[in-house]
């Protein structure tokens, strides 16, 4: 093994495991940015927006994703929270080593370069926040009881999305202005990210190519951007009346569609303000003493 020696100290010079297994790394780290990640966000992003045209809408897609019940955890583990953090921690790594050029540069491939880095450490801490803020993390009681919630944490209820999806964007008058933000910074850096990739696996190489998907992910940003939006200002705009209103047809929707069996029942996916939230346990305690 090579090394050199620095003021009486040895420095190794062999590479490291990022460098051993760069072109590895790079190649996942690109594929997992548009496959299972990117097509998240877009699917996210689109089924959110949906809240803009109807709160009943956004609630009936949120009770079709949690229909998927106790295997919901790993699919969210496997494609999406396991990815989106390989991404973002790889991308944190690669954003460290890299070199920006565009005083030096100015031209638009540069700006692209530069503006994906800075959207993709935006968008990490975005998302990070983002779900600390609607689910907390971590779903252990303990966790969400102590920590989340009195941090402001864990204010999302998937079975009264709509209405604790407002009241949680309206907790403060920064919030819709953070969303904003950060929503931008992922439209732009998946939009972006898809060109990149197109470039890092050779689909397009002459410039003709590249210019016709500069156009087409310069239209999927504005799609990306336009459907973000619209779920910050169907949340933010819900006024106080509306959003008791939603509730109360969200417990209704719960309810006919627990007894069918297309959820499960959980109390815990209620908002506090939900009838059903807790499941009324203490009502459930004189039951079971009495079949005894």
């Amino acid at each position: 093994m090579e090394s050199r020696f620095r003021k009486g100290s040895v420095v190794s010079s062999a590479p490291n495991f990022f460098q051993r297994n760069e072109f590895l790394l790079r190649r996942l780290h690109s594929l997992f940015g548009l496959v299972p990640v990117g097509a998240y966000v877009t699917v996210h992003l689109l089924v959110n927006a949906s809240v803009f045209a109807s709160p009943e809408l956004f609630q009936r897609l949120v009770f079709h994703i949690h229909s998927l019940g106790p295997i919901l955890p790993l699919v969210e583990w496997t494609f999406i929270f396991l990815p989106i953090i390989f991404h973002g921690v790889y991308g944190l790594i690669i954003t460290k080593d890299g070199h920006p050029n565009t005083q030096a540069y100015p031209y638009n491939s540069n700006f692209r370069y530069t503006m994906q880095r800075a959207t993709g450490l935006i968008a990490f801490l975005f998302i990070a926040w983002h779900v600390f803020q609607m689910h907390g993390w971590i779903h252990s009681e303990f966790w969400v009881k102590y920590v989340a919630e009195p941090l402001g944490g864990a204010e999302f209820s998937p079975y009264n999305a709509a209405s604790s999806g407002a009241e949680a964007m309206q907790g403060s008058i920064i919030f819709p202005i953070l969303y904003a933000i950060g929503v931008l910074a992922v439209a732009f850096h998946l939009a972006n990210g898809i060109f990149t990739f197109g470039i890092t696996w050779g689909l397009w190489v002459s410039p003709k190519a590249q210019n016709g998907a500069k156009l087409a992910a310069n239209c999927i940003f504005v799609v990306l951007a336009v459907a973000g939006m619209a779920s910050i200002v169907g949340l933010y705009t819900m006024s106080s009346e509306t959003i008791a209103e939603v509730r109360v047809e969200e417990d209704e929707a719960y309810k006919i569609l627990s007894e069918t069996g297309d959820i499960l029942p959980n109390a815990h996916k209620h908002s506090k303000q939900s009838e059903f939230y807790e499941n009324n346990d203490e009502e459930e305690a004189p039951e079971a003493e009495s079949e005894r």
